[in-house]
């Protein structure tokens, strides 16, 4: 679930914004009337929804510029700034915002954008290879070499290009840290949809010739999920 801060000093800005933003994507939402409270908070934030003019509209000591130039110092969050004054456009390039939105924001708008941002942080996430445990010893495992997860009772066994790794986990913790790129097709099975030849009702075909089961009531969200992907590789 994404971490969302939305720093606003109208309440009844930072509410709408709110209820929009969980309308578009699935997230925690924490709400800030200024920058100083938003810095404050020991949260890692994965989006941050920041008005630009703070400072003129409520005379507090950072505006959204400077906010962002301090969030930037000890975080690559994403940034996107909400305004109605164009001219802050440029500004924003300097502290590497993702996007801008003028308000009254428009829900489409918003909604374009954050999903955007959820693909960015999920690509960025997804680049971070996956620490496991194994007798004792941690070994990270790129999550580009994984083909699929296999439950074995109280344990997972991860398929890769490197051979497989055998780890104690659960399927449910480790889908979560992996991400929209793979699919739980089985409660037995987690598969890497970047490595999906073709699929049937029951079969799900790979690349380098192995076969994972697709349960019949998972087909059509299976099929869901893999055209989504395919359309974030566009």
């Amino acid at each position: 679930m994404l971490q969302i801060a939305i720093c606003d000093d109208e309440k009844q800005i930072r509410e709408a914004l709110k209820e929009l933003t969980l309308s578009c994507v699935d997230a925690k939402i924490h709400l800030f009337a200024d920058g100083e409270a938003l810095l404050e908070s020991e949260i890692e934030f994965d989006i941050i929804l920041l008005d630009i003019c703070i400072e003129e509209a409520a005379g507090h000591k950072m505006n959204g510029i400077e906010t962002a130039k301090r969030i930037r110092k000890n975080s690559d969050a994403v940034i996107i700034f909400i305004t109605a004054l164009k001219e802050y456009v440029f500004e924003a390039y300097d502290v590497e915002a993702f996007h801008y939105l003028l308000k009254p924001v428009d829900e489409s708008k918003l909604r374009e954008v954050l999903e955007k941002a959820a693909a960015k942080i999920e690509e960025r996430k997804g680049m971070e290879p996956l620490t496991i445990k194994m007798n004792g010893v941690s070994k990270r495992v790129p999550i580009e070499d994984i083909y699929y997860a296999e439950n074995d009772k109280r344990k997972i066994i991860l398929h890769t290009r490197n051979g497989n790794d055998t780890f104690y986990g659960k399927m449910e913790d480790l889908e979560q840290k992996l991400g929209n790129r793979f699919f739980r097709s089985h409660r037995g099975y987690l598969v890497h949809l970047k490595e999906v030849e073709s699929y049937d009702h029951t079969n799900i075909f790979l690349k380098n010739g192995e076969i994972v089961f697709l349960a019949r009531q998972k087909y059509n969200d299976f099929v869901t999920a893999y055209m989504h992907y395919l359309t974030r590789q566009r």
